[in-house]
């Protein structure tokens, strides 16, 4: 697929494509008229790479820990700086509180519905007098 379909199907502008493939996070083949051709698996590689960005992962070190995502799974080694690994687990446990905070959140808004629905439905199921 060309830049723009992947752009389209991944909410992320060319210019932040043109980015990830600078920075060997995604990479394109090149058409004899040397347009960008991505794979399928792009798709999901780009939304990977967007969701630890947004989790305030530097890319120097999503591109470190992206083999870790690929099925069968690569783990390189041979660049796990003690600043690194303090960083993931600095960020791992920030991803944990969020996903904590976001559960209970959830939570307290299905409680939110339930009683909106008991008491719609008990509304219903009930005469008002005027």
């Amino acid at each position: 697929m060309r830049i723009g379909e992947l752009a389209e199907r991944t909410g992320t502008s060319r210019r932040l494509l043109r980015y990830y493939e600078e920075q060997g996070l995604i990479i394109a083949s090149r058409g004899p008229n040397g347009y960008r051709d991505y794979d399928e698996p792009t798709v999901d590689r780009v939304i990977q790479v967007r969701g630890l960005l947004d989790a305030g992962l530097p890319t120097r070190i999503i591109k470190q820990i992206l083999p870790c995502l690929d099925k069968p799974r690569t783990i390189y080694f041979p660049d796990a700086t003690p600043e690194m690994i303090a960083t993931l687990e600095a960020e791992r446990d920030r991803m944990t509180r969020r996903a904590e905070c976001l559960l209970r959140n959830r939570d307290a808004i299905a409680e939110y519905l339930t009683a909106v629905r008991e008491y719609g439905a008990a509304r219903t199921a009930t005469p008002q007098t005027s």
